[in-house]
């Protein structure tokens, strides 16, 4: 199964609780657009987590649009609303930026969202791509992180830089980043702590974290990721707004697009952090995590 299908099967939840909806309503359309309509679908929209002031963005943009194209049919009108979410999702640093060797890329987020799988799966995406990774147990807080970790790195058939359980992170990265450069690796992959005693504590760990690779891989690539659960909903955008102001995040990862009918936080998430989503996840499966595409999003939310 490609993976434009699980993509769609993924965001069925999202499709059969709340988009049915608008289906229902574009179909009903004949004749002039009326107020009715922009009502019931802006409540369509925000149902379905895109935020209030994402919402009222995107009918804004559809009225403009029903005006200027003279639109009438439902089809028409499907069509530009389609036309104004991938343009709304559209992001020139949607790909990631690995173009030095090596590079790195330095995985955040709180604990139970899916980082460590999520690092998982991004790794045998780069392997599979004919990228030679490295990941770094940088977790050493959580009970069983790096083990857990370390099961994932042998399935995959990639080497793990690792120290005890309650190390100095940044030790770990420094042995990772001299690892990284003697082994010849594209791409070293950082765990990091989810959760420490106090916020403080957890944003000054990874600024530390930060210096040693930018001292050790001077001029190196660098993506800072965070991984955010889609299940939380709203409260993912508070947990990306709370990162966001201690570290310099280049890109997201959503997990668990599967398991929720608010599919929708994703644009609500462009619309509120302006940083790009990079890969989504929709299964439990090893290619269940793939680069965003706005535009296969956008087919997968409205297809049949």
């Amino acid at each position: 199964m490609g993976f434009f299908e699980k993509l769609k099967r993924g965001l069925a939840k999202t499709k059969n609780a709340i988009l049915h909806r608008a289906d229902s309503l574009f179909r009903s359309l004949s004749g002039e657009i009326d107020e009715d309509f922009y009502e019931e679908l802006e409540e369509i929209l925000i149902l379905a987590d895109f935020g209030v002031e994402t919402a009222e963005e995107i009918i804004e943009a559809l009225r403009e649009k029903v005006v200027e194209d003279r639109i009438f049919s439902g089809e028409e009108a499907k069509s530009a609303l389609k036309s104004i979410l991938r343009d709304l999702l559209q992001s020139e640093s949607a790909a990631l930026t690995l173009n030095t060797k090596p590079a790195s890329i330095l995985m955040i987020g709180v604990n139970g969202v899916g980082k460590t799988t999520s690092i998982a799966k991004i790794a045998n995406f780069l392997k599979k791509d004919g990228k030679k990774v490295l990941l770094c147990a940088g977790d050493t807080f959580r009970a069983a992180a790096i083990e857990q970790i370390a099961v994932w790195a042998e399935r995959i058939g990639v080497d793990l830089i690792r120290q005890s359980d309650g190390a100095d992170p940044a030790a770990v990265v420094f042995d990772a980043a001299a690892a990284a450069k003697k082994r010849g690796s594209d791409v070293l992959i950082v765990d990091t702590a989810g959760r420490l005693h106090t916020k403080k504590n957890l944003m000054d760990e990874l600024a530390k974290i930060r210096r040693v690779l930018d001292r050790e891989l001077p001029g190196s690539d660098t993506e800072v990721l965070l991984v955010l659960d889609a299940t939380t909903g709203q409260n993912a955008i508070h947990q990306a707004k709370e990162f966001k102001a201690s570290a310099d995040i280049t890109g997201l990862v959503l997990t668990k697009l599967d398991g929720t009918a608010k599919g929708g936080i994703v644009f609500s998430l462009k619309k509120e952090l302006g940083v790009p989503v990079k890969f989504i996840g929709v299964g439990e499966g090893m290619d269940d995590l793939q680069p965003f595409d706005p535009e296969e999003f956008v087919e997968a939310l409205f297809a049949e």
